[in-house]
């Protein structure tokens, strides 16, 4: 296989992930664009080689072809993190927000607002009965209920941080991890682990589809 072809290939796999939304479960959205660009760049960089050396006759290296193989693979086998165990094993330290969104009413607030929110105001009385509207995946514990959770990122899931609410499931609800809920019902307090906690008590459970952006900043 030539350079020229293997550039081909992995410049078209960088678009092809940006173009499909996968690149959406690895990096934020902003830095998009410039992948987009550098798949751009590699493709053109490929076309150039295969025509100024489509007389040549290049030996294949081993390197060069497994290469391709795994650019293949990426193709075929897209990837599928499993949130629920990234964010068991990554700390729980959110990044701070461009701007407050605390003054939102209490059923706009994102998944991750809630938790900025409550670690910004340890009393959870504070928010007991508010009205909750928040969608996010399960994410198991290794003891206790599991959480509705998201993933923040600063840049990719490298530096993902996750944020994770509790919730008092109902007695009939059999939540699986990784599985897509939206939730509304409203905020209560409720001990857990000896302490006063903020637990959103269930009206509504509804599974969706994970969101095409699941990665939040």
């Amino acid at each position: 296989m030539s350079r020229g072809l293997l550039l081909i290939l992995w410049g078209w796999m960088v678009i092809w992930s940006v173009l499909s939304g996968h690149l959406d479960l690895l990096l934020r959205g902003v830095f998009h664009s410039l992948v987009g660009a550098s798949g751009a760049v590699l493709l053109a960089a490929g076309l150039l080689l295969v025509i100024r050396h489509r007389r040549r006759r290049e030996a294949t290296r081993w390197p060069w072809l497994i290469s391709a193989v795994l650019g293949c693979l990426v193709l075929l086998i897209p990837p599928n993190p499993s949130f629920s165990d990234l964010a068991s094993n990554r700390p729980q330290g959110l990044p701070e927000p461009a701007e407050l969104a605390f003054v939102l009413p209490p059923e706009q607030r994102s998944l991750t607002e809630w938790v900025r929110l409550l670690r910004s105001q340890p009393d959870p009385q504070l928010v007991d009965g508010n009205p909750v509207n928040i969608s996010g995946f399960v994410w198991r514990q290794p003891e206790g209920p599991p959480l509705i959770a998201r993933l923040t990122v600063r840049c990719c899931l490298a530096d993902a941080t996750p944020a994770g609410l509790a919730v008092a499931w109902p007695a009939d609800a059999e939540p699986k991890a990784n599985q897509w809920l939206a939730i509304q019902g409203r905020m209560t307090v409720a001990p857990r682990n000896g302490e006063p906690t903020a637990v959103v008590v269930p009206t509504v459970i509804k599974p969706i589809p994970r969101p095409e952006r699941p990665l939040e900043p």
